[in-house]
């Protein structure tokens, strides 16, 4: 059974090309555009993975990861902040927050997100 990963990300192209590249690895992939669709996917859905991006409509990826990490049945599944926001206090609230690993995309192609991935699920 493929490892299934949720990914929330509101820009569409940034959105298929990691979907793309991730899928074709193996993973099942499931795509939400902003926290609140994201939230309700990963309630439903149970991903192994969720990767999160911060700024997004209705809710931002802070927002959805602190209400992720409240809820006793979603706060076991891990988060990768993927997230244009490189300031120090951004990723230091996102690891407070919960977040296991902060990704700047401006930093990783996703065949380098996708050794990540490979990576955590086979530590």
């Amino acid at each position: 059974m493929p490892k299934k990963i949720l990914l929330v990300e509101d820009e569409d192209i940034l959105a298929n090309m990691y979907r793309l590249k991730i899928s074709k690895a193996g993973y099942q992939v499931e795509v939400a555009d902003d926290g609140e669709q994201g939230l309700v996917m990963a309630k439903k859905n149970r991903p192994d993975l969720i990767l999160l991006d911060v700024i997004m409509p209705k809710k931002d990826g802070f927002t959805m990861l602190k209400e992720l990490k409240s809820d006793v049945s979603l706060k076991k599944i891990p988060v990768f902040l993927l997230t244009n926001l490189g300031q120090e206090e951004d990723i230091k609230k996102g690891k407070e927050l919960g977040a296991i690993d902060y990704f700047i995309k401006a930093n990783f192609t996703p065949g380098e997100l996708l050794i990540k991935i490979n990576n955590y699920f086979n530590q």
